[in-house]
């Protein structure tokens, strides 16, 4: 059974049908009325008190984003009531499937209409699953299990037993026609999108039964790791290029920032057995020939010896059961490597760190501050094996060399170098410059405490940051490592000087891009230099005058680094310092991979065409990573080159890489996805997430090369097509009442590629200062699948009346529950409300014009609106129930490990009053994507633009 998700329905109040369809009853189905809750005080654990009725107080209670699904009738006590569908739809007596079994239509053995299916193993026609699209059932077959239990094994199991209609002869296993995702076409004008069908997982990938050679349930590719935009795959291109869909992966081979928080099976013997001509990795989909002595590639075809080795256990000396191996049994697994996976001995951790110590930087805390955030977090930089080495140089218009002494020696103090010739830096005394952190610990500690007070008094304008680079590189480069750049200035001296080119006349025009592409050639040059060292370069960037994100990103961009933007920052807020200091010293402790390539290999047929992400290209096929990140993911797209004979297909992403411990690995991912030659099929299968994540890098290749008009544009034409390509190809060419058709499980595009063009870096507007958008972009083309959903759709809650079970654990899982999460639409917000935005980097508390005093005290600790504190801000710890449960709320928000996601990000949170600062509102209202703001249109616009292009 699928875990409960977060934020849905618990015990003890109307449990709100999230799906629930607006439309006719379909005939077939049949209507359920949800049980009514237990009328009973709720009282919460540790006999705290009753939740309050906030709303009450303003006025009778009823209009409230959440009115519908546990707010508090007048008095507090819970009437009996029936859940509406959402955010106070009246409930439609009404329930269809999203996807999942096939209906059998008439065929002997299949459930009558509206009788449950759930003793055949089939998912039933989802309980209050209507219209949206649920997790997989108990006895489905989840997404990767082997379906021979499921719903093939059934289909297949009635054909061998002759009751398919008529009595039949056995049929051969590629004749049973396999199971698919069932199509259902919903009317997007009138059954409107609910957000939390984006939490969801994807689509069930189903495969034809025994496709594995174990029974495990972990024999395919968690979507955690690998997530394809079709879980359907056409046997053609022809086929493909009629769907209009995208074929690609997105790819996020680490979900956490610490191998502890997500453990992936370890093969420790260094047996690795790979495919001898397309060199893939055994994997649970290859077969076994020949007594099990040979085994058939699933990519290939090819035959190849098992490795003697296979069934022996070398440290134990006996013969071990090759059907408990993991790489047999598991899709995600790690390889130690033998020695000829290795060029040279494996490289140690190395961060140098380059510290601006301008004026700028030391007048607004930066430099004190990362000195100090890097002294606290010396035990957190990984040092397993002892062989980390630390480097610290500092740079304004000279460049500065630190040489830290052993702590053995006798005179133990840091000398600081300066060289200010900036044309060909040399190295002063290169030996000394890195050093172990296990063997000068006490020398680093030492060093730290004084770099501040050393340029405390700097006067100096300068930023010789590319020049620094370049001597930062050499002294690197012959071991490899991370470049760590603090900067709070242009480079405005020496190597990639950079002019001020913010140009407000520009912003909002045809000639914005411009503003958008690397202004020096500089920049990209030196990161494929550095790439090929094996340098990495991350950029920490803190500028409150321009800073030209746009070229200096270049540098993480191709060397599998990434750009932190902190607009405005000043260490005097205790926000912002705190902030820094926590994403840093997370930064610091995530267990990187180092000198890392990532290929992935398919089955015959089919061919990877296209990367997109933070790396270096290398080869057609092979991507670079000179450090790689924890926090990202990555989209490779898919071509079909020849037809795909195969009732399913495989694809292998293999990671090699060092482990900051200093050992040589391989992370071999192992998708399989069933073929079609239905276009139905492929529509019914296709992950609208997945979808959103390619066009977001698409978006961001378009913006970069030809401009923000073009990228836009571009989404609103795709998203047309696919709804035009719908109506022809499946909706029979009519649109029946001037609706417009998609499927079920696609019904988020519309809102989600509203969100892509209405965010920071591709949104219409004069207001956005280039900078911004470049991180923007940034974070577009780099941040995993489920936080790249919440920046495009942000979340939002209604906290004044939340369930009595949001922000406490859920007794089963132990996990904070969420607030049913609400469209984002200013109609959602009551003027007594309080209310959270949060698209992931940023969240915003949004307090009512109306709030009653009571719901004041309880959260800000204050009796009027006027004395709550505006703008960048922490919620005091109050000893109150309600206080105790917002803050619960918003830390549950910001909880990446939850998600399978590593992230350093701690978004800022802003207190917003409706009758507040007006740029402070306004601001918070640019993520009511469904709103018309600026220059952009609201959600029933678009739907309607849409409909008239469609129509």
């Amino acid at each position: 059974m699928a875990a409960p998700q977060e934020g849905y329905p618990g015990q003890g109040y109307p449990p709100a049908d999230p799906y629930a369809q607006q439309g006719p009853v379909q005939p077939g189905y049949v209507a359920a009325a949800s049980p009514p809750p237990p009328a009973t005080h709720h009282e919460t654990e540790g006999g705290k008190k009753k939740k309050r009725g906030y709303a009450a107080q303003a006025y009778d209670f009823g209009a409230g984003a959440n009115a519908a699904l546990g707010g508090q009738p007048q008095g507090g006590v819970f009437q009996p009531v029936q859940a509406p569908a959402y955010g106070g739809y009246p409930p439609q007596p009404e329930l269809q499937p999203a996807y999942g079994a096939p209906q059998y239509g008439a065929s002997v053995g299949a459930p009558a209409p509206g009788q449950t299916a759930q003793s055949f193993g089939v998912a039933a026609p989802y309980g209050s699953g209507v219209g949206g699209y649920q997790p997989p059932d108990a006895g489905y077959p989840g997404p990767g299990a082997p379906v021979a239990a499921g719903v093939a094994g059934i289909t297949q199991g009635m054909g061998q037993m002759g009751i398919g209609g008529g009595a039949q002869p056995a049929q051969p296993q590629a004749a049973v026609r396999p199971v698919f995702n069932q199509l259902y076409p919903t009317d997007l004008l009138n059954q409107p999108f609910n957000p939390a069908e984006l939490e969801l997982p994807p689509p069930p990938i189903l495969l034809p039964p025994n496709s594995s050679v174990t029974p495990s349930p972990d024999a395919n590719c968690p979507p955690k790791y690998v997530r394809s935009t079709l879980n359907a795959v056409p046997t053609t291109h022809s086929l493909l290029k009629k769907s209009k869909l995208p074929f690609a992966l997105v790819i996020q081979p680490y979900t956490s920032l610490h191998d502890v928080d997500d453990p992936v099976p370890i093969v420790q013997d260094q047996v690795i057995s790979r495919c001898r001509r397309c060199r893939s990795y055994i994997n649970p989909y290859v077969t076994f020939l020949d007594q099990g002595h040979r085994w058939r590639c699933n990519m290939c075809n090819l035959t190849n010896d098992v490795p003697q080795a296979f069934d022996w256990d070398a440290a134990a000396q006996k013969s071990v059961d090759r059907w408990q191996r993991h790489e047999l049994n598991h899709a995600v697994v790690e390889f130690v490597a033998p020695q000829e996976y290795m060029v040279r001995p494996p490289q140690p951790l190395v961060y140098l760190f380059l510290f601006d110590v301008s004026y700028a930087s030391v007048s607004c805390g930066l430099l004190a501050t990362s000195a100090r955030t890097i002294l606290d977090s010396l035990n957190r930089i990984p040092n397993a094996d002892r062989r980390t080495r630390v480097g610290f140089m500092a740079v304004d218009s000279s460049l500065h060399y630190f040489a830290v002494p052993r702590d053995n020696e006798e005179n133990g103090e840091t000398q600081m170098l300066v060289v200010s010739d900036l044309d060909e830096p040399f190295l002063p005394i290169p030996q000394e410059l890195l050093v172990p952190l296990s063997e000068s610990r006490l020398s680093v500690e030492k060093f730290l405490m004084s770099l501040p007070q050393m340029f405390q008094t700097n006067q100096n304008n300068g930023s010789c940051m590319g020049s620094a680079l370049r001597a930062g590189h050499k002294l690197i480069a012959p071991l490899g490592g991370k470049i760590v750049v603090i900067s709070a200035s242009l480079p405005n001296v020496g190597y990639g000087k950079l002019d001020m080119r913010e140009d407000k006349k520009l912003l909002g025009t045809s000639k914005e891009s411009s503003l958008l592409q690397t202004a020096s050639s500089f920049y990209k040059s030196f990161a494929v230099e550095c790439s090929k060292n094996q340098v990495s370069i991350d950029m920490f960037l803190f500028s409150s005058q321009y800073q030209d994100v746009a070229s200096l990103s270049n540098l993480p961009r191709y060397t599998g680094g990434q750009t932190y933007f902190y607009p405005g920052w000043n260490a005097g807020r205790s926000e912002d310092a705190i902030k820094f200091a926590t994403e840093f010293s997370d930064y610091l402790s995530a267990e990187i991979g180092l000198e890392a390539v990532l290929r992935v290999r398919a089955t015959t047929g089919l061919r990877m065409s296209t990367f997109y992400g933070n790396f270096f290209n290398r080869s057609s096929d092979l991507c670079a990573f000179p450090a790689f990140p924890r926090d990202q993911s990555y989209v490779v797209e898919v071509a079909i080159d020849e037809s795909l004979s195969k009732n399913f297909v495989c694809m292998q992403t293999a990671v090699l890489h060092t482990t900051s411990n200093g050992e040589r690995r391989i992370r071999v991912m192992t998708l399989a996805l069933p073929t079609t030659t239905n276009v139905a099929d492929v529509y019914a299968s296709a992950d609208q997430c997945a979808i959103t994540a390619y066009f977001s890098h698409k978006a961001v290749e378009r913006a970069l090369s030809s401009g923000l008009e073009p990228a836009r544009e571009a989404l609103q034409s795709k998203l047309i097509e696919l709804l035009q390509t719908f109506k022809k190809e499946l909706a029979g060419g009519n649109m029946g009442g001037g609706g417009l058709q998609f499927p079920a499980n696609l019904r988020g595009l519309p809102a989600l590629f509203l969100g892509l063009i209405k965010n920071v870096g591709l949104r219409k507007s004069a207001q956005i200062p280039s900078d911004l958008r470049s991180a923007a972009l940034c974070q577009l083309s780099t941040l995993p699948l489920p936080l790249l959903v919440q920046y495009i759709y942000p979340r939002l809650y209604s906290l004044h009346d939340m369930p009595d079970s949001a922000g406490i654990p859920d007794p089963e899982t132990g996990a904070i529950v969420l607030p049913p999460v609400l469209n984002l639409s200013s109609e959602r917000l009551v003027p007594y409300g309080l209310y959270l935005i949060d698209d992931g980097q940023t969240q915003f508390l949004w307090v009512g014009r109306d709030a009653v005093p009571q719901l004041l005290a309880d959260v800000f600790g204050v009796s009027e609106r006027s004395k709550v504190k505006v703008g960048k801000s922490s919620l005091p710890e109050l000893d109150n129930d309600f206080s105790e449960r917002i803050r619960a709320v918003l830390q549950k928000s910001r909880d990446y490990k939850s998600r399978g996601v590593g992230s350093i990000i701690v978004p800022h949170l802003y207190v917003v009053r409706e009758d507040g600062d007006p740029s402070l509102k306004l601001w918070a209202q640019t993520l009511l994507l469904e709103d018309r703001a600026d220059q952009g249109m609201s959600f029933k616009q678009w739907m309607g633009v849409l409909r008239e292009k469609v129509s």
